[in-house]
């Protein structure tokens, strides 16, 4: 059903819903109970229900007689939630904050909370989120150990072949913590300045100035942690030399370039606080990979690998994608082009703020991943790439990004700015999956729960795992079978809120909706896996109280993505709000889930209680 304006229908604890204009239906909206395990919690240990205080006896307790005092919710912290290190402080400071929020006339004469408090408490997911919400992992290993948020064409505002180019993507992008920002830089029309664009499409240019600016006044606005801004450059040497000019002057002492031409080794995330960094192709290998004679002389044999690379003809469905097709056609098989020379006063200026030297496939990819001892670079692979690259050389690709940078970007047809599953890049560990996050679906919402990890900084460390080498050089096979490790309890208790965040009718014009609840681990092959509850009818407080086994050979790579949807008889279920998260870094205990629209934005109040058990 689609949304409709909210009308005046609720009266004395209860929801009218007209049926076919004739008569009422009249519902009953109870208020959410808590469930017998946060009662059995709260009893176990709370003062005067039958707990003690914390003595671990909860049976024939009375909760409504019980209060939780600093001492109290700091043990359960400890012993049930396995919060360790909670002080009694900190624990008042939670209870204070409860009282405030719930009791604003009793709230200075309450020093504890009762079971209603409790229940409160833990669906409060800013007091008792589902997972750390600060910076916690090693951050002083080289940007090479870190998965990094990654954008793909970040100035597009929609699809890939006529929306507008805009720094306004830019800014919203660095406000949700993406790391590395994408630009496209093209000569205007009259090749005085540049532009950022989506070359040979009809997208309408936004100025580079526009978008370095953005990028300085928005980069450290949701983490202090740097920013890779990866250029596809496509400019004469004046303008490169430009391009170096006005970074220099507009990021001032943000700007990071080594004094050296090029890196034996990344510097760390650590050392790199409110800084911005380059990478991209040094000047002459773009004037190789430009000049279609030089291209075809020193790639003979390799298969298509340019960003903008022209797709396969059978690939073509639209009319606008044939015209594409054809232009780029035309411009690749223009042999007039002649190779530009690069004066030795311009080359440095640009050449030395690349930090991250970049380059993609000039032959095998095989060839371009063996490992140089004394220099790092990054390498570029589509997504088509990276399927043959693992499916045949799934070592040699974890080999390359223990030392090396490796960006994968979706293939030249999605043109509707629709994106890859990340996993397969994630499992051979490559550090920048480059993503269109202007769009939205469900490989998008893995990568904002993947990126939800290490406090939402924009950089994750990789698994120990995936850096180690064995006695002969032996890596990480992640086309070998390998043992359970841990099995992850997942119990869905209830949902709250949407009664709060859409109208009385928004899923059904004549009965309160019918939620149930999907799971999901997504992961390496061996433990990907759905689980799903039952329906909860008639039902804005759905307390479905069921609890789901989820054996993991990976956990440290397993994403557990939920889903609420809302059954219907005769059309598509609705859709009623989905989050994922990072199962490595779940909290285990009693959580509160929040859940997030389609396009990734946290609805205002509707959440799930759930608890997670690690075995």
């Amino acid at each position: 059903m689609g949304k409709e304006k909210k009308t005046e229908s609720y009266d004395n604890g209860s929801y009218n819903y007209k049926m076919f204009k004739c008569f009422n239906r009249k519902f009953k909206i109870n208020e959410v109970q808590p469930t017998d395990d946060v009662r059995d919690a709260f009893c176990q240990f709370a003062v005067g229900c039958g707990g003690g205080g914390g003595d671990g006896d909860s049976s024939d307790g009375d909760a409504s007689s019980g209060v939780m005092g600093a001492e109290q919710l700091c043990s359960f912290l400890d012993d049930h939630q396995g919060d360790s290190g909670t002080t009694v402080a900190e624990a008042q400071r939670l209870i204070n904050e409860v009282i405030r929020r719930r009791h604003h006339v009793t709230r200075f004469t309450r020093h504890g909370l009762d079971l209603d408090d409790f229940f409160n408490f833990l669906f409060y997911d800013d007091l008792n989120p589902p997972i750390t919400p600060h910076v916690h992992q090693d951050m002083s290993a080289p940007l090479s150990h870190y998965f990094i948020y990654t954008g793909h064409n970040s100035y597009l505002t929609g699809n890939q072949l006529s929306s507008d180019c805009s720094e306004v993507p830019v800014i919203k992008a660095l406000q949700r913590g993406v790391r590395v920002i994408e630009l496209d830089l093209w000569p205007n029309s009259t090749g005085t300045d540049i532009n950022v664009l989506h070359g040979r499409t009809l997208t309408t240019p936004v100025p580079l100035i526009s978008c370095l600016k953005a990028i300085r006044d928005y980069a450290f606005s949701s983490s202090p942690y740097p920013v890779i801004i990866t250029l596809e450059d496509h400019l004469t040497a004046d303008l490169q030399a430009k391009v170096a000019e006005m970074a220099t002057l507009i990021f001032g002492e943000m700007l990071y370039y080594p004094e050296s031409e090029s890196l034996a080794e990344f510097p760390s995330p650590a050392s790199l606080l409110h800084r911005i960094m380059i990478s991209t192709k040094p000047p002459k290998e773009y004037l190789e990979s430009s000049n279609p004679i030089v291209k075809q002389k020193d790639n003979n044999n390799a298969s298509p690998s340019s960003e903008e690379e022209t797709p396969r003809k059978e690939e073509i469905q639209t009319l606008e994608s044939i015209l594409f097709y054809e232009d780029c056609c035309e411009n690749k098989n223009d042999s007039d082009q002649e190779e530009e020379e690069v004066s030795e006063e311009q080359k440095p200026a640009y050449k030395r703020l690349i930090t991250i030297h970049a380059g993609k496939p000039k032959g095998t990819v095989k060839e371009e991943m063996k490992v140089v001892v004394d220099k790092v670079r990054r390498l570029s692979l589509s997504e088509q790439e990276l399927d043959r690259t693992c499916s045949s050389n799934s070592q040699d690709v974890v080999r390359f990004t223990q030392r090396n940078i490796l960006r994968i970007y979706p293939k030249g047809t999605r043109f509707n700015s629709s994106n890859y599953k990340p996993l397969i890049g994630w499992i051979h560990g490559a550090q920048m999956i480059a993503f269109n996050m202007q769009g939205y679906g469900k490989s998008l919402w893995l990568m904002h729960g993947m990126f939800r990890a290490n406090g939402g900084c924009g950089y994750v460390k990789k698994p120990n795992f995936l850096m180690k080498k064995g006695f002969h050089d032996e890596v990480f096979d992640p086309r070998k079978k390998i043992p359970v490790k841990e099995t992850l309890k997942v119990k869905v208790y209830m949902g709250d809120g949407w009664r709060l965040d859409f109208s009385h009718t928004h899923f059904d014009s004549y009965s309160p909706p019918d939620f149930y609840t999907k799971v999901y681990i997504v992961g390496v092959p061996a433990d990907n896996a759905k689980r799903k509850t039952r329906v909860i009818e008639d039902n804005w407080y759905p307390i479905w109280d069921e609890e789901f086994i989820f054996p993991l050979t990976v956990p440290e790579l397993a994403l557990l993505r939920i889903e609420v949807s809302e059954y219907d008889m005769s059309d598509k279920d609705d859709f009623g709000g989905q989050t994922c998260l990072p199962v490595s870094e779940l909290r285990p205990g009693i959580r509160s889930v929040p859940l997030y629209d389609k396009k990734g934005e946290k609805m205002k109040s509707v959440k799930l209680l759930m608890r997670f058990i690690f075995e």
